[in-house]
């Protein structure tokens, strides 16, 4: 026997009710399968009678495995008696075992929510055209390659426009060093812009283990005020291209 009401959260309280009979079919398979954990003087662990195991334990000693053999086939038959669609886990309350041995508890449940469509007949939508053209289709397949693209190393030719090179490098202006223009070992991608206006130009045609001075005239808008415009060689050496 089942009755349910539904509360403010789209929640159904289910009251379930399960027979004397039915609970006490549950007792009993409950004292044969865990009678050997009870030690009763005289008896041999699992031998010893129920009445006596519960009059030393007490009556309610199989009560709690009896109600978790009968409670999940007793709210799975309310669920189908109700016709109800839960989706959570029931929180499992007992509110009374009866002297009968009657078994009564709520399961209060998460349903399915109930959804009111509102007017969708009859509803314009705008079509959106795409046109893609060649230049489209050749900057996505350029995006992949470089997805997937490796570096390897070169080593039987000079430095071209889109290589990586690492270098040494110092700077003078005047015959004389500034601060941050040396450096050993730096990673250079050539044709990125990321140096001085020349500088990347004037790495071009190197190879593998060759010095060269650079010349370079750093911008009139450059950062740092001392070398604003000024005429600076840099000596470069060349360890490897990728």
């Amino acid at each position: 026997m089942s009755t349910y009401e539904k509360n403010d959260k789209n929640q159904a309280v289910i009251t379930v009710t399960v027979s004397g009979e039915d609970f006490e079919k549950a007792v009993e398979a409950a004292y044969r399968k865990t009678a050997g954990r009870y030690a009763i003087a005289g008896f041999r662990k699992g031998k010893a009678p129920r009445k006596l195991i519960e009059k030393y334990y007490g009556e309610g000693v199989f009560f709690e495995d009896a109600f978790n053999e009968v409670c999940g086939p007793a709210y799975g038959a309310a669920i189908d008696e109700l016709k109800l669609i839960p989706v959570s886990r029931p929180d499992i309350d007992i509110k009374e075992i009866k002297d009968d041995k009657t078994v009564i508890f709520t399961a209060t449940v998460d349903l399915k929510p109930e959804v009111k469509l509102g007017k969708y007949k009859g509803i314009k939508a705008e079509k959106n055209e795409y046109t893609v053209s060649d230049d489209d289709i050749k900057r996505e397949l350029d995006a992949s390659l470089e997805k997937v693209s490796r570096m390897v190393d070169v080593q039987d030719r000079a430095v071209k426009s889109g290589d990586t090179v690492s270098i040494d490098y110092s700077g003078s202006v005047d015959g004389v060093k500034f601060p941050g223009g040396t450096a050993e070992n730096q990673t250079l991608v050539i044709g990125s812009n990321t140096f001085i206006p020349g500088f990347e130009d004037g790495v071009i045609g190197m190879e593998i283990g060759q010095e060269k001075d650079i010349q370079v005239t750093f911008p009139e808008d450059y950062h740092a005020e001392d070398l604003k415009g000024k005429d600076a060689v840099f000596a470069v050496k060349l360890h490897g291209i990728q």
